[in-house]
């Protein structure tokens, strides 16, 4: 695996800080208009760090797990998206119809979702960083 300098090293990690923080203070309720944003830019951070940490080697497994990887920081920046939306109904107007029923659909489909896309990316990311350490272990 391609290691990453310094800089990119302290980007990363300010990142994945920036998520722990935002999240959990949107969860709390404190400052969520601000919050949401926090979450996102330490999503953006993380997962462009994390894509620029490529492998050149051979081994099959370990190229599967960084494509499972790139899924799981694609599902951060998403989880931030709806979770800038849960705070603001930026999408609200894309449920509106002549119905009358689109803002439940907009708070069954969209609203407070980005705490299900963040579970699956956790778990995601969990699970392959330590299958890459333990497939680099083994090529070592």
């Amino acid at each position: 695996m391609k290691q990453l300098n310094k800089l990119q090293t302290i980007v990363f990690l300010l990142g994945g800080a920036l998520m722990v923080v935002g999240a959990g203070c949107f969860v709390t309720g404190w400052m969520q208009h601000i919050m949401c944003w926090v979450f996102l830019v330490g999503a953006v951070m993380f997962a462009v760090m994390q894509s620029m940490q490529t492998y050149e080697g051979r081994n099959v497994t370990i190229r599967r797990l960084r494509r499972i990887m790139s899924l799981a920081d694609i599902l951060f920046i998403l989880s931030g998206i709806l979770m800038v939306d849960t705070a603001y109904h930026f999408l609200l107007p894309l449920f509106r119809n002549s119905t009358g029923d689109g803002y439940y659909n907009y708070i069954q489909f969209v609203y407070n979702k980005w705490v299900v896309l963040l579970l699956v990316a956790a778990i995601l990311e969990v699970y392959t960083t330590h299958r890459i350490s333990s497939e680099l272990q083994k090529e070592s």
